[in-house]
């Protein structure tokens, strides 16, 4: 009876076509920590272009305040810009990091030196990293304290 049941949810699931999931194929909490510790030295190091790499094609940006950036070209521009008044990169000092329900958060201080003028802001990420590349990240900060910080209005 069992072996019945087993092959009538096999015959099921390969007739609506979804295919069991391997282990193999789902991203697993390591694998996400290990992707966020690449985008964390990138952001050091001021490699822009590795940061854009880390990101799905269609990836998404969003800083709360400001309109989402949307596919890994635009990330980079983004970015890039950014990065030149930052050339020594932004260390990203995590506190705390784990994942949630396959999201990983990330409560840090962002320190730089932005335009010759040295910062931080208190930040927390959230990223959903399927794939091994980054989806989706949704930064929550205080615009106006980042604003001041780097010495910009806004």
């Amino acid at each position: 009876m069992k072996r019945m049941l087993g092959l009538a949810a096999l015959a099921i699931t390969l007739a609506i076509g979804v295919a069991p999931m391997s282990a193999a194929a789902a991203d697993t909490d390591a694998q996400r920590i290990a992707v966020t510790k690449d985008m964390i030295a990138a952001w050091k190091a001021a490699d822009w272009k590795k940061v854009a790499d880390l990101f799905a094609p269609n990836g998404v940006l969003r800083s709360m305040m400001l309109e989402p950036v949307v596919g890994r070209d635009a990330i980079y521009a983004r970015i890039a810009a950014l990065g030149k008044g930052a050339p020594g990169g932004v260390t990203l000092d995590v506190s705390h990091m784990g994942v949630i329900d396959g999201l990983v958060f990330i409560e840090r201080t962002d320190r730089f030196v932005y335009n010759g003028k040295p910062g931080a802001v208190p930040v927390v990420g959230v990223l959903d990293i399927r794939d091994g590349k980054v989806q989706e990240w949704r930064e929550y900060y205080d615009r106006a304290e980042l604003m001041k910080a780097l010495g910009a209005k806004e």
